[in-house]
């Protein structure tokens, strides 16, 4: 899979209680324009259109478990998030960003950059692994 990338303002946010990992829903959402590590919130990026097995705001990701061990704490995610394109392609998309749907502002986690772009065809998957991804790690 590829790198994970934190957007700055989620560590900010984290300290601002914009994200409770253990209630808040989570979701992956598909774009083709590179964000930056300075996006706040999703309103920055443009995600693809919707259609062809991919739904606007894109597709909320389980956060499996939520705890702290020895001061460290960790949310982790669990099951992977696949589209599958039907009734033809899947629009062009590189970056698979997660962000806080829950927040008010659907405040930005972090971005994977897959290096081109992909663009599934009718009947195709698209997986990401989020199975076992710890999506933040504080220590």
């Amino acid at each position: 899979m590829a790198a994970f990338n934190k957007f700055n303002a989620f560590a900010e946010a984290i300290c601002e209680k914009k994200h409770d990992f253990s209630t808040d829903t989570f979701k992956i959402m598909l774009t083709n324009v590179a964000p930056v590590a300075t996006n706040g919130v999703k309103a920055d990026l443009t995600e693809i259109a919707a259609g062809n097995g991919y739904t606007a705001g894109g597709t909320a990701v389980i956060v499996s478990s939520s705890s702290q061990t020895g001061g460290t704490y960790t949310a982790t995610l669990s099951g992977n998030t696949v589209f599958t394109a039907s009734g033809g392609n899947i629009a062009s998309f590189r970056y698979v960003v997660c962000y806080n749907d829950t927040a008010t502002n659907d405040d930005l986690v972090g971005w994977w950059d897959y290096g081109s772009s992909i663009s599934p065809a009718d009947a195709e998957t698209f997986t990401v692994n989020t199975d076992a991804v710890d999506l933040v790690t504080l220590s």
